[in-house]
């Protein structure tokens, strides 16, 4: 059992890139507190029953997940008819031990009698052609999930693409001692930001905001890029061309 738990942390340990491991990065450490967070898509079959997997989602795998230790376990639809449809699963782990518990359902016996149905599911009953994950870093700015404002009904998923690992990191470095203060001044409402380790975007960092409705979301956004604070610390030279692509999605929760 303990042979089979070093090589389960050595792969996760080989999947990190170099500067997780080393100890003059203070944002990527392994024995860090900041949480992880798993960001999947589920890419559903054309005409198959959406509420299949979302019970599944919901009444399973978050409770099974949950006695693991999972801190957050949230669900979101795509605003607007996404072809095919997709699910997003946003999951916190508070430790990388929790994350590797959590792929080995398969030996949890109350997990298994919930998921018998699911699992029993024929081919041709399949309710998803694939899904996706993306493995993040919490940043040392924000290192635990906010939860989400009351009556929040929108949720903005933001990925920052750096042209190299030093243009991410910097940007990283922008967030954590400046521009996250600003987030919550001008009530952007972040959710979590995080070090994309594992995902098809490196280098980058992923990032989620919430807001009451879009009206709020434009409004505050004005305020932020207005603002003194921001014009200031953008014309940095050590923030300069830290992005250069943004990927920008609004889900809705379920």
């Amino acid at each position: 059992m303990k042979r089979r738990k070093f090589i389960q942390s050595s792969v996760i340990a080989s999947a990190l890139p170099l500067s997780a491991v080393s100890a003059g990065t203070p944002n990527m450490t392994l024995n860090s507190d900041n949480e992880l967070y798993e960001l999947r898509t589920y890419e559903m079959k054309f005409g198959a029953d959406q509420n299949l997997l979302v019970d599944y989602l919901k009444k399973v795998l978050q409770p099974a997940l949950n006695r693991m230790g999972v801190n957050h376990f949230m669900m979101f639809k795509e605003l607007g008819n996404s072809e095919p449809t997709n699910i997003w699963v946003l999951i916190s782990y508070p430790f990388v031990d929790v994350y590797l518990r959590s792929q080995t359902l398969s030996s949890d016996m109350e997990y298994n009698a919930a998921a018998a149905s699911y699992h029993d599911l024929p081919p041709d009953k399949a309710v998803y052609s694939r899904f996706s994950s993306m493995l993040l870093l919490a940043f040392d700015g924000l290192p635990k999930m906010m939860d989400p404002v009351p009556g929040a009904s929108i949720f903005e998923l933001r990925t920052y693409e750096g042209y190299s690992e030093d243009a991410t990191q910097r940007k990283i470095n922008m967030f954590n001692k400046e521009e996250i203060d600003l987030f919550l001044k001008t009530k952007l409402h972040p959710v979590f930001f995080g070090n994309m380790i594992i995902g098809p975007y490196r280098p980058s960092l992923t990032y989620m905001l919430n807001f009451k409705d879009m009206a709020e979301r434009d409004a505050n956004w004005s305020s932020f890029i207005n603002s003194s604070e921001w014009k200031t610390m953008n014309a940095k030279p050590e923030y300069a061309n830290s992005v250069s692509n943004i990927r920008k999605l609004f889900l809705k929760p379920f």
